[in-house]
């Protein structure tokens, strides 16, 4: 199975995961304190990340993300939810 790599710039820390997991999933497995309030279930905002490089190698937002997070009024090209986000490449990322 293919590896790719997140770095949590705000931690200094980089992580290897697999292919097609999501951020909070990769955060549990790791030990990276990432807020997720709902359990993973997209019914919530804490998970949220900034992607800051490799915005290309995360799946696409889907409507539930998109609607948590437009109610919020942020920018819907780099936040994205760590439960809801994918990684297929190597990103960095902040919380």
């Amino acid at each position: 199975m293919k590896k790719h790599k997140i770095t949590f710039k705000n931690l200094n820390q980089t992580i290897e995961v697999n292919d097609g997991q999501s951020i909070l999933e990769a955060s549990l497995e790791h030990d990276i304190p990432l807020n997720h309030a709902c359990g993973g279930y997209c019914a919530c905002t804490t998970c949220q990340i900034t992607v800051l490089q490799g915005t290309e190698n995360t799946s696409k937002m889907a409507e539930d993300e998109e609607d948590r997070l437009g109610d919020k009024g942020v920018d819907l090209d780099r936040c994205r939810l760590g439960c809801q986000t994918k990684v297929f490449g190597d990103i960095t990322v902040e919380f």
